[in-house]
This record gives C-alpha cells, structure tokens and sequence, in this order.
C-alpha cells in the first residue's frame, strides 16, 4: 500500500514572479542612472547634446584628457580631499566607534542607558540640522575653510557607535572577557587583544558606511570650504555643474567626473567583501 503523495499549492508558484518583478524594477530604477552616466561619458559634446541614447560613444578619451587638462587638474585634487576626507575620516570614525560601542555593550555604569538613548536620538537627527551649529563650533575656533573643518564632524558617529555596541554585545562574550581580567590583563590589553578582533567584520561594516557617507558629503563642504583647492568632489563638481549653464562644454567634463567618482567606491566594495566572507567562513568552522 504506497503512501498518498501530496504535491505543493500551485498557487504559490502562480504568485511567485510578483516579487521577483519588484526586485527587477527596483533593479532597473537604480541601475538605468548608472547606465547613462557611463554612456554619457563616452560621447563628446556634439553627441552628448544631438540625441539621448545609451549607445556609447567615441569621446571618452578625449573627454578624460580635458577633464584632466582643466586648471591644471584640479579635478585630481578634488578626488585627493575626497581620498582624505573619506579615508582617515572613516577610519577615526570606525575607531571611536569601537571604543564606544565596546565600552556600552560590556561595562556596566551609572547613566549608561541614557547615553545610548541619546546616541539613538542623533541617529534619528537629520545632518542638515546640525550643519550650522557645527559652521558656527568651527568658526569660533578659526577652523573654518580647513580640512579640519570638515574630518572633525564626522569622527563622531551615532550610528556607528550604535552598530559597534550591537556587534559588541553579540560578539565578544562576557566570559572572555572575564577570563581575561582573571589572567591579569588590563583593560586595554582586553580590548585590543581580545575584543577587536572579535569586532573586526562589525567595524568594516561601520568603515564602509562612513567611508560613503563622508565621499558623498555635500552639506557640510558647502558650508565650511570657501577654497575650490580644499573642496571635495561633490562640491566640485557642483562648482563645475554651476559653471556648466554658461558653458555647455563642461557639461562633459562633470558627467566625465561623476564616472570616476564611482569607481573608488566599487574598489572598496570589492575589496571589503572579503572581510565579511572571512567572518561567515570562521563562524561556520566554529559552529
């Protein structure tokens, strides 16, 4: 006597390329820019402004070369404070974070819960409120229209503080770090020994976000920078876009520079990947 055989709803499979239709058109609604920015930057300015196709063109050397040549490469400077701005602002940032979130997740103190709150409260704060107060912090101190002006608003970070205290408290045991103190290691020897390497993937996570954040700051370079040699290259390009509406052939030249701006940021990508496939691997082999 065989067992009856049952066989699954046939309308769950009939429902099932609705969302695989969402994801395909939010796909295409983030991708289509992206498309056109890197065909735009093959044409010159005839072809740019004669049609609107995603054909590409045959300007692309030529446009990277008068990108290059424009004021003697002021372009590549703007990429530079980018690089800068970006770079060691991240890389401070996923620091103080580590510090922080470590010390939230794992110390018990007087007005803990108070701080997180308003940690929690600055992360649900919009920048653009607190561009100018931080303008007028800057100016009292004379730092304004410096490279400073602009990396020290961005150290510190209440969503990185509040991802490194989550990753924190889900990664590093209580236990270790009482085994530590046991064998007579400080505090910071437990930290930097023993907590961090725990935190890694979690503060690569909280680099890149910042890294981006930072790389596609516009308010606050807007608001502190008055040297076009100190601006980003979204404050850059703005200039050049600016500059564009007397001078159509320019407009090359930013849609030439907005393709190069992506690039470093699908580097990193690239290059972080790795970071998160390394902690999949080493909680796998754990488990």
């Amino acid at each position: 006597m065989t067992a009856p055989t049952t066989t699954a709803p046939r309308s769950g499979r009939r429902g099932g390329w609705l969302p695989t239709a969402v994801l395909f058109v939010g796909a295409a609604y983030c991708l289509l820019p992206v498309v056109w920015v890197v065909m735009a930057a093959t044409k010159s300015g005839s072809e740019l402004f004669s049609t609107f196709t995603f054909w590409p063109g045959t300007g692309f050397a030529g446009n990277l070369s008068d990108l290059s040549g424009y004021r003697d490469g002021v372009y590549w400077t703007w990429m530079a404070n980018s690089a800068l701005y970006a770079g060691l602002g991240a890389l401070l940032s996923a620091a103080v974070s580590a510090v922080s979130g470590y010390a939230l997740a794992l110390y018990r103190f007087r007005g803990r819960e108070t701080v997180f709150n308003v940690l929690l409260a600055g992360v649900l704060m919009p920048p653009v409120i607190l561009a100018v107060p931080q303008y007028l912090l800057m100016a009292e101190v004379s730092l304004t229209d410096s490279h400073l002006s602009v990396l020290l608003p961005v150290i510190l970070s209440p969503y990185g503080i509040y991802l490194a205290r989550i990753y924190a408290a889900a990664a590093v045991p209580q236990d270790v770090v009482e085994a530590g103190r046991m064998d007579g290691a400080g505090e910071w020897r437990i930290f930097r020994t023993v907590a961090l390497p725990m935190m890694l993937p979690g503060l690569v996570t909280i680099f890149l976000f910042q890294f981006v954040a930072i790389w596609n700051n516009f308010l606050l370079p807007y608001i502190m920078l008055s040297d076009d040699e100190k601006f980003p290259l979204t404050l850059g390009l703005f200039t050049l876009l600016n500059q564009g509406a007397n001078t159509p052939a320019l407009y090359t030249l930013v849609i030439t520079g907005a393709l190069l701006a992506i690039v470093p940021l699908i580097a990193l990508f690239l290059f972080i990947q790795r970071f998160w496939s390394l902690d999949l691997l080493s909680g796998a082999v754990k488990s």
